[in-house]
């Protein structure tokens, strides 16, 4: 089996318990990748609880500060795309494949399905909805026109897609809470210099105004860009349903995909539903799996940490 290694970006409070509770996963649920490397990435300027910082070392994952700017830091899910640049430039010296996740996820087993063939540069996973994608049977509209001129998207590296809730058929939009990534082709750094040099222009400023879906969506649009820019499609694996799945959107999701039980869900994305405990009457889970979440449900967030 070839070397995996899982990276994240996290911050301070809840994401501090989110943190530990998605390592505590892979250690308990990832089978011949429970022991894998782990690594937390935590934005320079931001300071978290020593408790943490012990826990997190205590399941032997590696917490490793980048940095980024004020601007990004403050733009909605900016300091991911700069987090998931500087894990893959750490895993090339791994020599291993990437698996980059959200840190509101949780493994729940052996993550053999995002292994990659050699051939493979990207495990990807569709987006839920189609919120600003562009559908394949429109023209393209100018946002998505401005993506493709600055990204220098070919048009034939495009191709139909279909969103993973809501089945509308799109043109390549990818979730970037799950991409799995051999680092040496640099896709992660690539798209955290597209998304610098983009996402501050006037042209897409104008595109925030209008909706500020556009500001929360576009580093997932640049991604798009940045994918199709330098990646060809047989170069790309869509994962299967059960992985990165959005357990919040359960009753939604198409019923021939649906899960039984969360058990049998390979990587799990919960918002809220871990937090309130409703995931019991979302989904039936089996033992051990409920044991571990309930003991962790109970658990109190971390004590915030002291004032620079």
């Amino acid at each position: 089996m070839p070397d995996v290694s899982f990276a994240f970006a996290f911050a301070a409070g809840e994401a501090e318990r989110e943190a530990m509770l998605l390592v505590e996963s892979v250690r308990a649920f990832g089978g011949r990748m429970a022991d894998s490397q782990v690594r937390a990435l935590l934005p320079a300027s931001v300071a978290i609880s020593d408790e943490t910082l012990a826990a997190l070392a205590s399941l032997n994952a590696d917490v490793h500060r980048f940095k980024v700017d004020a601007d990004a830091l403050n733009f909605p899910f900016a300091a991911k795309v700069y987090a998931a640049a500087e894990a893959e430039r750490l895993a090339v010296q791994d020599s291993s494949l990437l698996v980059w996740t959200d840190r509101g996820a949780l493994f729940l087993q052996e993550p053999s399905a995002l292994l990659l063939a050699p051939n493979k540069a990207l495990g990807y996973r569709p987006v839920d909805h189609t919120v600003i994608g562009s559908p394949s049977d429109a023209p393209l509209d100018p946002f998505w026109s401005l993506i493709y001129e600055r990204c220098h998207v070919p048009a034939a590296h495009v191709f139909p897609m279909t969103a993973s809730v809501d089945r509308r058929v799109l043109r390549p939009y990818f979730n970037a809470g799950m991409l799995v990534v051999d680092p040496r082709r640099g896709l992660l750094q690539r798209w955290r210099d597209d998304f610098d040099r983009l996402y501050r222009l006037p042209e897409f400023r104008s595109f925030y105004e209008q909706d500020a879906r556009y500001a929360i969506f576009v580093h997932q649009a640049v991604l798009a860009g940045t994918v199709l820019a330098a990646l060809r499609p047989d170069e790309l694996l869509e994962l299967p349903p059960l992985v990165n799945y959005p357990l919040h959107m359960h009753r939604d999701y198409p019923a021939d995909l649906r899960p039984e039980r969360l058990n049998d869900v390979v990587s799990v994305r919960y918002e809220e539903l871990l937090r309130d405990g409703t995931w019991q009457d979302v989904i039936r889970v089996d033992e051990p799996l409920k044991g571990w979440l309930l003991d962790r449900q109970g658990r109190k967030q971390p004590p915030a940490a002291p004032a620079a």
